[in-house]
C-alpha cells in the first residue's frame, strides 16, 4: 500500500491524551476543547480516528480508508467517496473519487472537470462559485499543438493536435501555400479525428498522417480549430533532409505559430 502524503498545511500533531491509535481503550476520554485548530482543509473536515476531534478530509485522488472510520489513510472530504480501482499500481487500493463527475463552469470563466475541483479552487478564492452546469462556453483551446519534425525519403510521420472547446470545435489541417483543406485528393495524406468520453468528452484529438514522405511534403502545416465563438490555430514545420537549406525550425520544444496571434473572433481572419 502506498504511504499517505500530507501537505504541510494539513499536518497537525494530535495530543495523546485527546486522541491516539484507534481501537477500544486506546483513545482516551474525548475533550473537544483540547482538539487542535485546523486550517487549510481544502476538502472540508471529517471525523478523526477516535471520533472526537476532526481532521482534514482527503482530496480527490488521495488514498483513503473505506467506511466511516479513519484507520490509516483517513476519510474522503466533502463530495468525495472512497472507491477501489483508481488506476494505481494496486487496482484494489482505494482512493477518493468525486461523486459528481460532470464538468461545471466556474464564475471565473474556467471549466472544472467536476464539482470537487471547483470546491478545492474555491478554498483559495472564496468568491468563486458555479456559473452553470457543463463546460464554460469558450473559443477553442489548443491544449497540445503539433510539433515540428524532420523526415527523410519514404518515411511516415504524424502531426498531433489536441483541442478543447464548448461548443464542440471543427478541426482542420492545411498546408501553407495550398488553398485546400487536407487531405484533399492526396492519397498519401490522411486525417483522423477522435473525440474522448467521460469528463474529457469536449476534447478532440486530430492526427495528420503522411505516408511515404516526399521532398514536396516539406513545409508548414497548420491545425485550425473553430466554433461559433472564434478560431485558433497552431502550426508546425516539416523540415527536409533532401536539401542543405532546411526550412527554419522553431526552438527545441518543436512548436511554432501558436499564441495570441493565433486567435481570431468569428468573422475576422487570422
Amino acid at each position: 500500500m502506498r504511504p499517505r502524503f500530507w501537505d504541510t498545511a494539513y499536518f497537525f500533531c494530535k495530543p495523546p491524551h485527546v486522541q491516539s491509535a484507534p481501537g477500544p481503550g486506546l483513545c482516551g476520554p474525548c475533550q473537544p476543547d483540547r482538539c487542535p485548530l485546523l486550517r487549510g482543509c481544502r476538502a472540508g473536515l471529517v471525523p478523526g480516528s477516535c471520533g472526537c476531534c476532526l481532521e482534514c478530509g482527503n482530496l480527490e485522488g488521495q488514498a483513503c480508508d473505506p467506511g466511516n472510520r479513519s484507520v490509516f489513510y483517513g476519510l474522503c472530504g466533502t463530495g468525495l467517496r472512497c472507491q477501489a480501482g483508481g488506476g494505481g499500481e494496486d487496482e484494489e487500493e482505494e482512493e477518493c473519487v468525486c461523486e459528481e463527475q460532470e464538468p461545471v463552469c466556474g464564475s471565473d470563466g474556467r471549466t472544472y472537470m467536476n464539482m470537487c475541483q471547483l470546491r478545492e479552487a474555491a478554498f483559495s478564492t472564496p468568491e468563486l462559485h458555479t456559473a452553470g452546469r457543463g463546460p464554460c462556453r469558450t473559443v477553442p483551446v489548443i491544449k497540445v499543438p503539433p510539433h515540428s519534425q524532420v523526415n527523410g525519403t519514404g518515411s511516415s510521420l504524424i502531426f498531433l493536435c489536441e483541442v478543447f472547446a464548448f461548443p464542440m470545435a471543427l478541426v482542420e489541417w492545411t498546408k501553407e501555400g495550398r488553398d485546400v483543406v487536407l487531405p484533399g485528393d492526396d492519397p498519401h495524406i490522411s486525417v483522423q479525428v477522435h473525440s474522448r468520453g467521460g469528463p474529457l468528452k469536449f476534447e478532440l484529438s486530430s492526427w495528420l498522417q503522411i505516408e511515404g514522405a516526399e521532398p514536396g511534403d516539406s513545409g508548414t502545416y497548420r491545425c485550425t480549430a473553430r466554433n461559433n465563438l472564434g478560431t485558433v490555430w497552431a502550426s508546425a514545420v516539416l523540415g527536409s533532409v533532401w536539401t542543405d537549406s532546411l526550412l527554419p525550425l522553431p526552438d527545441a520544444r518543436g512548436t511554432a505559430g501558436f499564441g495570441a496571434s493565433g486567435f481570431s473572433p468569428e468573422g475576422k481572419r487570422c
